[in-house]
C-alpha cells in the first residue's frame, strides 16, 4: 500500500454527496500517489474518470460503489472514530490496507472485492486514453514512458535506438480511430 498524499473535490458524480466525492478522490490518491516519480491519480483525474464511467460503461458498478463507499466510511468510523475523509493519511492507509487484506467488515460480498474494484478503476483512470476522462495532460502515459499513439514508426524506433517522440493526442482525435455510432457513454 502506498502513502496517501492529497484530498480534493470532483464534480459530476453519480453518487451525489460531497462526502462520497471526497472519499473517492482521497482513495484514488492513496492508491497511486504523487511522489518523486511523478504525478499520481489525483493529477491524472482518475476519480473524474471513475465518475464518468459510472454514468456510462461502468454503470453496472454504481451499486457496488454506493454500498462500498458507505461501508468504507462506516468501517473508518468504527475503527478510527471518524469519517474516512477526516482521517490522517496514515489512518486512511490503515483502513485501505484492511480492505486490501480483507479484514475490514461490513462489505458485500467482502472488503477485498471492493478494494480490487476501486484499484482497477483507479489504474484505468490514471493510464487510459484521455478521451475517457482520466490521464489528464497525459500524466499517466508520461509516468510509464508511453509515447502515445503511433501512426508511423521509424526504423530507429523499431530498432529501439531512439526514444520515440511523444504524441500527445487521444486516439479518438485521429480520424482513423474515430468511434462510429455515438459517444459510447462518454462526453468529450
Amino acid at each position: 500500500m502506498t502513502r496517501c498524499c492529497r484530498r480534493g473535490k470532483i464534480s459530476g458524480s453519480p453518487i451525489q454527496t460531497t462526502q462520497f466525492k471526497n472519499i473517492r478522490v482521497g482513495r484514488t490518491s492513496c492508491l497511486i500517489p504523487s511522489d518523486a516519480n511523478g504525478p499520481g491519480a489525483t493529477e491524472a483525474r482518475a476519480a473524474h474518470y471513475i465518475d464518468r464511467a459510472l454514468t456510462g460503461p461502468l454503470r453496472g458498478s454504481r451499486g457496488a460503489y454506493a454500498a462500498g463507499l458507505a461501508a468504507l466510511d462506516a468501517y473508518a468510523q468504527s475503527i478510527k472514530g471518524a469519517a474516512f475523509v477526516k482521517l490522517s493519511a496514515q489512518d486512511q492507509d490503515a483502513v485501505l490496507t484492511d480492505l486490501e487484506k480483507n479484514v475490514a467488515t461490513g462489505f458485500v460480498p467482502n472488503a477485498a472485492t471492493f478494494f480490487n474494484l476501486v484499484r482497477t478503476h483507479t489504474i484505468q483512470g490514471t493510464f487510459c486514453d484521455p478521451y475517457y476522462g482520466g490521464n489528464a495532460d497525459f500524466v499517466g502515459w508520461d509516468l510509464i514512458g508511453y509515447p502515445g499513439i503511433r501512426m508511423v514508426v521509424t526504423a530507429d524506433e523499431q530498432r529501439m535506438t531512439a526514444r520515440p517522440r511523444p504524441v500527445r493526442q487521444s486516439a479518438y482525435a485521429d480520424a482513423t480511430f474515430t468511434m462510429k455510432g455515438g459517444s459510447h457513454g462518454h462526453r468529450p
